[in-house]
């Protein structure tokens, strides 16, 4: 088969013919039809995340139609259409594990990461741990769902807003959410990279009340802003923006050093919380949602030897929502 591969950290992925991967007893084998470019994927190839398994094909947004069940795969069958999500597998036996939040497994494994992903015509993935999805939306669609949609949910219960909610960096999750939020009847406030009015458009567009750059203040004080940006910077600069009691949440896996800040920006009873990966109890609870609302991703497809491609151009910003690679 086909496959992007990362070698090393901080080179370029690798067009390669490799094995087909044969699924055991408790895996499922998938034929990819999609897979998103997260920046998540960005992190890994530049060397931010440690100690990725090598060689590695990245990708955890992935679409696809199963084409073997192992003998031990209750509830899928050959055809079926799957997502494969960032989380691979959890130890099921640790403290966070038995108290429902799996997430944060110390034994957890990733996809994309410690375990091969979705830059590639087939992949395997624990049957426990794919998802059943609904057919509402075309393959290309559907995979930015599986982690800038479901790590945005997340964020988005955790930030709980009562009214107004700030997004910074207008990415994949950030125009998913939005979608969400404002039919759920929040005012959502937009801050996107300087001078990128374009992305302050495309807010606007999708429901956003205003927006405007990561350093302006937006017409009302919030209740909760969500980072996606991983720039470390927001942080400080958001607290300034946040209602007494307002939450900030910091929705990346990885984000730059987060500079002093006075203490009089954090008091008032304000709040600092990141999200640390995702459950399947996240995925269960999300694309039950999606059927009642109307959310529909806007997408830049490459095909799979663009890789490296899709992947400078979401560094750069060179395009709005997300990036998939088609297969």
């Amino acid at each position: 088969m086909r496959a992007m591969v990362l070698r090393q950290p901080k080179t370029a992925l690798v067009l390669e013919e490799i094995p087909k991967p044969k699924p055991q007893e408790n895996e499922l084998l998938i034929r990819v039809k999609a897979c998103g470019v997260c920046r998540t994927d960005l992190h890994v190839q530049e060397g931010d995340l440690p100690s990725p398994k090598l060689p590695l094909i990245l990708g955890h947004e992935i679409v696809g139609v199963v084409e073997e069940v192992g003998k031990q795969t209750p509830g899928f069958k050959k055809g079926d259409r799957v997502g494969v999500p960032w989380l691979g597998s959890t130890c099921g036996q640790c403290e966070y594990c038995i108290e429902n939040q799996e997430n944060l497994c110390d034994q957890g494994c990733y996809t994309g990461y410690q375990i091969n992903g979705g830059f590639a015509e087939y992949t395997v993935c624990k049957a426990d741990y794919a998802i059943s999805l609904p057919k509402t939306l075309s393959d290309e669609q559907m995979a930015p769902l599986l982690c800038a949609g479901l790590i945005g949910y997340r964020a988005y219960r955790k930030a709980a807003p009562q009214k107004t909610l700030g997004l910074y960096g207008f990415g994949a999750a950030a125009h998913l959410l939005t979608q969400i939020a404002t039919q759920e009847g929040k005012e959502v406030y937009a801050f996107t990279r300087e001078g990128d009015l374009d992305g302050q458009a495309f807010a606007r567009k999708l429901g956003a009340v205003w927006a405007g750059d990561s350093s302006a203040s937006p017409p009302v004080l919030l209740d909760a802003v969500i980072i996606f940006a991983p720039v470390g910077e927001l942080v400080p600069q958001s607290l300034k923006v946040l209602k007494k009691g307002g939450r900030c949440i910091c929705g990346g896996i990885h984000m730059s050093d987060i500079p002093s800040f006075p203490y009089r920006d954090l008091w008032a009873e304000k709040r600092i919380e990141s999200v640390a990966n995702l459950s399947r109890k996240d995925a269960k609870e999300f694309f039950a949602l999606l059927p009642k609302l109307s959310v529909y991703p806007q997408v830049t497809a490459y095909p799979l030897e663009k890789a490296n491609q899709a992947l400078a151009d979401l560094k750069a910003g060179k395009f709005q929502g997300a990036a998939v690679l088609r297969l």
